[in-house]
């Protein structure tokens, strides 16, 4: 399974955030797979940000829900972060990734990521 983030590397203060990942060798509606954002801000560790299953449910970070939605195409076989009302605290190299299991993780414990993308939040 290949993964690959795409979207704008600056986005202006309060606007939002909005990121693809195309899945390749796999399908986002092979069952028991989980696929998430994660992201790293400058020189601080790894952020879980949601994840979405195979069947579209969704489940969100509690400090980032009120401003995150991920959402899918199946036709195209990509998922996409939106992240409302950003501030430069949202600057980070954001990735996708997936793994297959039934428990839901709620941290960057995936199997399969994409090479990042870097985002800045700036005017």
């Amino acid at each position: 399974v290949q993964l690959q983030e795409s979207g704008p590397g600056l986005v202006a203060p309060s606007q939002t955030l909005s990121l693809t990942c195309t899945v390749s060798g796999g399908s986002i509606t092979t069952n028991s797979y989980h696929w998430g954002w994660i992201r790293q801000p400058p020189g601080k560790g790894l952020e879980w940000v949601g994840a979405m299953t195979y069947g579209d449910i969704t489940y969100y970070s509690p400090s980032l829900k009120s401003r995150t939605s991920i959402s899918r195409d199946t036709f195209k076989n990509q998922f996409t972060l939106q992240l409302t009302s950003v501030t430069p605290e949202d600057t980070a190299v954001y990735y996708c990734a997936g793994y297959k299991d039934t428990y839901y993780y709620t941290g960057p414990r995936y199997d399969y990521w994409g090479q990042g993308t870097q985002v800045t939040v700036s005017s």
